[in-house]
């Protein structure tokens, strides 16, 4: 047990149980559906994770400091019809133009949410269930009930969804994946190293005694709220370029796979604990769920949300007390290993 509790902290053992909740997904689909262990499937899976991937990194800065953003399938379905209508009036927009005003669009509709969040002390839940609404509201506007299509997208918009970094066998790396496990290191980084990573767990973890201590607690759930709403913003340019084809429903629904993504990875909704690494296994676990259930012809398209929400909460319910009964015996063995207070009297 001892040499257990040297070698993981319970964090780190929620992480192995979800590598193991997800490798028991694939053994299990793979003797139910056909063709299953393929490079299709894998693809399928890898990118519709690193869209999602990159939403949970956002929705995670936002959780740890103890609040919620559900606008964020808003906010992609948003940017990606309003950078693809800029993209079909103008194919020579350059890539990174392209790219800059997704960010721009994101971090803007972020700013809205935590000035209303930090400065106007409006109830998070409250404030973004509004934005959710006004900004796919301001979409259906902007439309006209039009669609933007593939064939109105520059050829270098489209080829990016099957650029590949590498090709092992029928395996395919894509760009898109390697670039949202960029940021979801970038970001890991960032919260076990920089000021202002550690300032959201302060503040997640006791908001008054964070105030208290000079931290400035409004202006860093702000920052968190930009960087959600930034990187939401490229997610929808990452949505654009994967499906092309972009209707008013863009991306509806995936608030709520990015929150299940991120509570399923460890990060608790009660503020000040979690993991990058952990949003991105939650986001794994959920994605491949998904794309299973689709696959899987002996579930009727009713049921399959409703077991992807049963498996959900079966995963966070075993791996709570999975990690509860972890953490007791940590506090059981630091308890032991500290000298009694007589013994300690007497050595000194």
């Amino acid at each position: 047990m001892n040499s257990i509790r040297r070698l993981f902290r319970p964090e780190q053992i929620r992480e192995l149980s979800l590598v193991l909740l997800i490798g028991g997904a694939v053994l299990f689909f793979g003797t139910q559906i056909d063709g299953y262990y393929s490079g299709r499937t894998f693809t399928r899976i890898s990118t519709g994770a690193a869209i999602l991937a990159v939403v949970a990194v956002g929705q995670t800065l936002v959780v740890l400091t103890r609040n919620i953003d559900l606008s964020v399938g808003s906010i992609v379905g948003f940017t990606a019809y309003f950078v693809g209508t800029q993209l079909a009036a103008n194919n020579a927009m350059a890539p990174l133009a392209a790219l800059a005003l997704a960010l721009g669009v994101g971090a803007i509709m972020g700013l809205l949410n935590g000035l209303l969040v930090a400065y106007g002390k409006i109830p998070a839940i409250i404030v973004t269930l509004g934005t959710l609404a006004i900004y796919r509201s301001l979409l259906v506007d902007y439309s006209g009930a039009k669609t933007v299509t593939t064939d109105s997208l520059p050829k270098w918009l489209v080829d990016l969804s099957s650029a590949n970094v590498l090709k092992i066998g029928a395996i395919e790396i894509r760009v898109m994946v390697v670039a949202a496990l960029l940021i979801v290191l970038a970001f890991q980084l960032a919260l076990s190293y920089l000021r202002f990573g550690r300032r959201l767990y302060a503040i997640g973890s006791n908001p008054d005694a964070a105030r208290t201590a000079g931290l400035p607690a409004q202006r860093t759930l702000l920052a968190a709220y930009i960087l959600c709403g930034a990187l939401s913003g490229l997610a929808g340019f990452m949505f654009l370029a994967r499906f092309g084809t972009i209707t008013v429903v863009a991306a509806q629904g995936m608030e709520l796979q990015a929150v299940a993504a991120v509570v399923v990875g460890g990060v608790t909704t009660f503020g000040g604990s979690g993991t990058m690494l952990g949003a991105l296994l939650g986001t794994i676990l959920i994605n491949t769920l998904e794309q299973s259930l689709i696959r899987w012809p002996e579930i009727s398209e009713f049921w399959r949300d409703a077991i992807q929400g049963l498996l959900i909460l079966m995963a966070v319910a075993t791996d709570a007390v999975i990690v509860e009964r972890l953490r007791r015996l940590w506090a059981r063995g630091d308890a032991q290993a500290r000298p009694a207070p007589a013994e300690t009297a007497r050595t000194s």
